[in-house]
């Protein structure tokens, strides 16, 4: 239990390194109506709000709390006390971001106002309590209609979602629907030294310049029989799809970032967003890879993915070359794959078939992702399996018992900076030429901390720079390294060794000739485990690592350098 225990807290201490200390997050609210709220998820609803896609736009230290309601005006949003319980939740620094006109527009008593009064004093009252709490208010005003005739009845269709809409004669330039109520937004934000985002026009400008055909795609209009939320279709001119309130928001960031420079400096493009939520362009990291186009050179595809466990067996193929995939806090790759295991067609998956994660493509760049088996001590489970050439981890965590990382092509270099890879038999294993630097190696048992199978006449194999081994409870017999191929090389330069490490240091896999062939060594370590003087014979104590260079053991022809140059690509013609 005590064990248990201290690799939970273990587990959490980890864990606190990904997260954003929550005293520096700024909290953004939104209030406003359908076009900005967020989306039921269930039943493969295609409509988003663009609120509801603006987190995947900031890092960590924004925190989006979207209160836009569908068919609400200001009128209604306050009668209705949605801005009292806005109010009551703001702090000094926070952001209000204000958008509201479509329902103001609609007759009725509940929702009416009017541009240049009514309408007008509910945009003051919304600045002016918000600055009373410390808060900095941002006015919006509203998103264009996809209006592209003479329709009577485009106010009103708003609240058919797409069930009824007018038959009109389309032409080639937008007709507004909103008239003076566009103006109310910019009026009062002048009238107060209020930031304005002008919508309007950044998505009339984007509309139109579509045309009437492609803009389709920005709001919902989806052929009968497609999806299960709308089997009969949907012609919708208000509304946005997934595609329609990404673009959307990317564009209104841009706005803001240079409206409201304080808020600028925590923004953040990708190329795709992954979320749970809804908050992205898919709910798969695998949906993601796949969007991204085969062999795209000389540039990164971005991938964001946002919190959640994504449970998938993910395969990032060799056509999608520089990816860069990056985490926010809890961004997890899990599958529950071992050796044993039946696949599909009844026979064992093997080590290799047991993955969570396979990397294949080159230059591939992974940042704060953990990659997890959770099968358990049932034998081989890799939790990631990488084979592409330029692997660059970066606070990563890998989660597993045996064969947890399992660096497998010959040729592949991998470099792994700030990361936490756990285990118990062999758990770092395979053929490439792999750099650990600043890692944490956590043995969850005895075992073994690898398993290097290094080609005969490699230069290298792996190095380990700076790194702690430690250990939970149980684990009071670790080895090394034992070699999974007579050619093994393992090299731990000034790492910290806990007292779990074994006195004898490295093992031969039970076979004498091994001994003769592996390179084994150390230097300069230190902690509990550090025993130069226990060592077995075959393991060496190094002088001198200048041969150990970072950048000669990654180097290879092309000068790979990803501890001096980052996860930049390289300029050699592939």
């Amino acid at each position: 239990m005590k064990s248990k225990i201290v690799t939970a807290l273990v587990a959490l201490l980890l864990l606190s390194a990904f997260k954003t200390d929550t005293n520096d997050t700024i909290t953004v609210f939104m209030i406003g109506d359908s076009t900005m709220a967020n989306k039921p998820l269930g039943g493969d609803n295609p409509e988003r709000g663009w609120g509801q896609m603006l987190p995947g736009f900031f890092t960590e230290h924004i925190r989006v709390d979207n209160h836009a309601q569908n068919g609400r005006s200001s009128k209604s949003f306050i009668n209705e006390k949605r801005w009292d319980a806005v109010l009551s939740k703001i702090r000094k620094g926070d952001y209000v971001f204000i958008q509201f006109g479509h329902n103001d527009e609609k007759e009725g008593e509940k929702r009416h106002t009017d541009p240049g009064t009514t309408f007008d004093e509910n945009l003051r009252k919304f600045v002016n309590e918000t600055r009373s709490k410390g808060g900095i208010p941002v006015l919006f005003n509203s998103i264009v209609r996809r209006n592209f005739g003479e329709n009577k009845n485009a106010v009103a269709e708003d609240d058919l979602h797409g069930k009824g809409t007018t038959e009109i004669k389309e032409g080639d330039k937008l007709i507004d629907t909103h008239g003076a109520y566009l103006d109310s937004p910019r009026n009062v934000a002048k009238e107060l030294d209020v930031p304005f985002i002008d919508m309007n026009k950044i998505t009339h400008d984007l509309v139109e310049g579509l045309g009437p055909e492609k803009s389709k795609d920005i709001y919902l209009w989806i052929a009968p029989k497609t999806l299960a939320a709308c089997p009969d279709g949907r012609k919708d001119n208000t509304h946005l799809s997934v595609y329609g309130g990404r673009t959307i928001t990317k564009l209104t960031v841009e706005a803001i970032a240079e409206a409201v420079p304080e808020l600028g400096k925590y923004v953040r493009y990708y190329d795709y967003v992954v979320a749970k939520d809804g908050s992205g362009d898919f709910f798969t990291v695998q949906e993601a890879i796949n969007a991204v186009p085969d062999f795209r050179k000389d540039i990164r595809t971005t991938i964001l993915v946002r919190p959640g466990v994504y449970r998938e067996k993910l395969v990032v193929p060799e056509c999608k070359i520089n990816i860069s995939l990056i985490g926010q806090t809890g961004a997890v790759i899990s599958y529950d794959g071992y050796a044993s295991k039946l696949n599909a067609l009844g026979s064992p998956m093997s080590t290799s078939g047991s993955a969570s994660c396979y990397i294949y493509a080159p230059d591939f760049y992974a940042e704060n992702i953990t990659f997890e088996n959770t099968a358990g001590r049932v034998g081989q489970a890799v939790a990631c399996f990488v084979s592409g050439d330029r692997a660059f981890f970066k606070n990563c965590r890998f989660l597993g018992n045996q064969d947890t990382l399992y660096t497998y092509d010959k040729d592949s270099r991998q470099y792994y900076e700030d990361c936490y890879i756990e285990g118990t038999v062999d758990f770092i294993f395979g053929w490439s030429t792999a750099v650990f630097n600043r890692c944490t190696i956590h043995s969850l048992g005895n075992g073994y901390l690898t398993a290097p199978s290094t080609d005969k006449g490699k230069e290298y194999g792996y190095v380990f720079y700076d790194c702690k081994m430690t250990a939970a409870d149980e684990a009071t017999s670790v080895y090394l390294s034992r070699p999974w191929r007579p050619y093994a090389q393992a090299v731990f330069i000034r790492c910290d060794l806990g007292k779990h490490i074994a006195p004898a240091g490295w093992n031969n896999w039970g076979k004498k000739e091994n001994e003769s062939t592996v390179t084994y060594a150390e230097y300069q370590c230190k902690g509990e485990g550090a025993n130069p003087k226990s060592r077995a014979s075959f393991g060496k104590q190094l002088k001198d690592i200048s041969r150990y260079d970072m950048a000669k053991v990654l180097g290879g022809t092309d000068g790979w350098n990803p501890a001096k140059d980052g996860n930049q690509l390289l300029s050699v013609k592939r």
